[in-house]
C-alpha cells in the first residue's frame, strides 16, 4: 500500500484499489486521476469541498462516490453515490486485485458546547493496512498498521490525540488535521467562531494596548 497526504484530513491510498478519503476545502487533490472511489468521513467543509469534488468526479467518472448518511444531502446534485452505515462493506478495484472497506464509527467527536454533531464514518482499509477515523476517537475492533490521527481542531487537545495512538496502538501514525496550524489566520478564526462578535482580534493586525 502506497499512502499520500494531500493536505489536512485528506488521504491517496493506492493498493489493490486507488482511493481518496476526505477532499476538503484545505486540501491539494484537484489533479488527482484514476480513482477507483473517493470516500467521504463526514459533512464539514474541510473534509468535504463540495465544488471542486464535482470537478475531480468529472474527471474521474468510474470513481464511486461514498458518504455518511448526514452528508448525503449535502451531495444531491453530485453523480450517483453511495450512502454507508457502520457495519457495511465495500470492494473496490479489479476482479483479482481490489481493496476493502469497512465503514466504522458513528458520530463526529463533540465539537463545542451546543455545537450540532453529525455522523462520521471511519474508514478501515484492507483489514487494517491503514485506518482513517475522520473527526472521531473511534479505535477499531482489529489490529491496525497505519493510523490517521488528527493533531488540531476545537474538538480535541493533543494530549486527547497522544492517548488515541496509544489505545489504537499501531505500527506507524500519521499526523493530520494542522490545516487550521499553517494559516494563522485560519486559526484566529476558528478561535473566533466560538466567541462572541469582535472579541477575538488577530495580533497581525491590531494593537494589544487598544483602549477599552
Amino acid at each position: 500500500m502506497k499512502l499520500t497526504h494531500l493536505g489536512h484530513a485528506c488521504f491517496l491510498v493506492e493498493g489493490g484499489a486507488r482511493l481518496l478519503i476526505d477532499p476538503g476545502t484545505m486540501s491539494d487533490f484537484d489533479g488527482v486521476r484514476d480513482l477507483d472511489a473517493v470516500l467521504v468521513t463526514h459533512q464539514h467543509p474541510d473534509h468535504l469541498d463540495v465544488a471542486r469534488v464535482a470537478a475531480l468526479l468529472a474527471a474521474n467518472r468510474n470513481a464511486s462516490l461514498v458518504v455518511d448518511a448526514d452528508t448525503a444531502s449535502t451531495v444531491e446534485g453530485l453523480p450517483a453515490h453511495v450512502v454507508v452505515e457502520p457495519g457495511d462493506r465495500l470492494r473496490f478495484g479489479g476482479e483479482n486485485d481490489n481493496a476493502t472497506v469497512d465503514v466504522l464509527g458513528g458520530l463526529h467527536a463533540a465539537v463545542y458546547g451546543d455545537v450540532p454533531g453529525c455522523t462520521n464514518a471511519a474508514y478501515l482499509i484492507d483489514e487494517g493496512a491503514f485506518f482513517h477515523p475522520g473527526d472521531s476517537f473511534l479505535v477499531p475492533p482489529s489490529e491496525v498498521d497505519v493510523l490517521a490521527v488528527a493533531v488540531d481542531g476545537p474538538w480535541l487537545k493533543l494530549a486527547e490525540a497522544i492517548d488515541y495512538v496509544r489505545a489504537v496502538d499501531p505500527r506507524v501514525a500519521v499526523p493530520m488535521h494542522e490545516g487550521e496550524t499553517t494559516d494563522p489566520a485560519k486559526y484566529f478564526g476558528m478561535l473566533a467562531a466560538f466567541l462572541p462578535d469582535g472579541v477575538v482580534r488577530s495580533p497581525l493586525r491590531t494593537s494589544t494596548d487598544e483602549p477599552r
